[in-house]
């Protein structure tokens, strides 16, 4: 049929724009990869890491959408994805969160204070040599101010913290996010990371004895 209808000169325009639109979505297709496919109910690929009792988490209904919850209980315990991920093509981290309640004020640049209600990071191994691993933390900071940065209280310069949402962020309420992982990357370390190995998510509250709960949605990265 839409063989047919290009035949007739007086639908060509259209048909043009058919093909057009057919190849922009087939590349911006191409330019997506998807890393958290939760809106699907899966959590294939991702795999559990334990630093201080369980956060516990699981593919749940809100909204109208599936979306991954999280509860912690004076716990530290995250989901990562092993996968290299070509920054040269598709440098966007894209993702959604939501926070159910604040926690404690506290020092988030101590290691007393190092908590947070939702994060998600990016890592780059450090191969047999675990200590040059390389990580940002895009975290929803208690006290810290929007756009804040520093040096992880455990790890240094390691691990380089950026705060993303703040307590002026409302709780209940959704955020969009979009993070230029590598612009990222060279302004906070200095390095041109060409790629990184994976990304993790984690709700904390280990270190002050706190309780959170937060939702995250699907995380991809793009071209732009």
């Amino acid at each position: 049929m839409f063989g047919i209808l290009c035949k007739k000169s007086r639908l060509l325009g259209f048909c043009l724009l058919m093909v057009a639109a057919t190849v922009i979505a087939d590349e911006q297709a191409m330019n997506k990869l998807v890393i958290g496919s939760f809106s699907t109910g899966s959590l294939t690929g991702w795999k559990a890491k334990e630093f201080k009792g369980q956060t516990q988490y699981q593919v749940i209904k809100l909204d109208n959408a599936q979306v991954l919850k999280a509860d912690s209980n004076a716990a530290a315990s995250g989901l990562f994805s092993e996968q290299r991920i070509d920054l040269e093509k598709t440098p966007i981290m894209n993702w959604r969160w939501r926070i159910e309640n604040r926690l404690a004020k506290a020092d988030e640049q101590s290691k007393s204070g190092d908590d947070f209600a939702a994060r998600v990071y990016v890592v780059v191994s450090g191969g047999l040599i675990f200590w040059n691993a390389k990580a940002i933390n895009y975290v929803w900071a208690s006290t810290s101010p929007e756009n804040k940065t520093w040096p992880n209280p455990f790890a240094g310069d390691h691990a380089m913290m950026v705060a993303v949402r703040s307590s002026l962020d409302k709780t209940g309420t959704w955020y969009t996010e979009k993070r230029n992982v590598r612009a990222d990357f060279k302004r906070l370390t200095g390095e041109d990371m060409p790629y990184i190995d994976a990304v993790a998510i984690m709700t904390d509250t280990d270190n002050a004895k706190g309780k959170a709960t937060a939702y995250y949605g699907d995380i991809y990265f793009t071209a732009e």
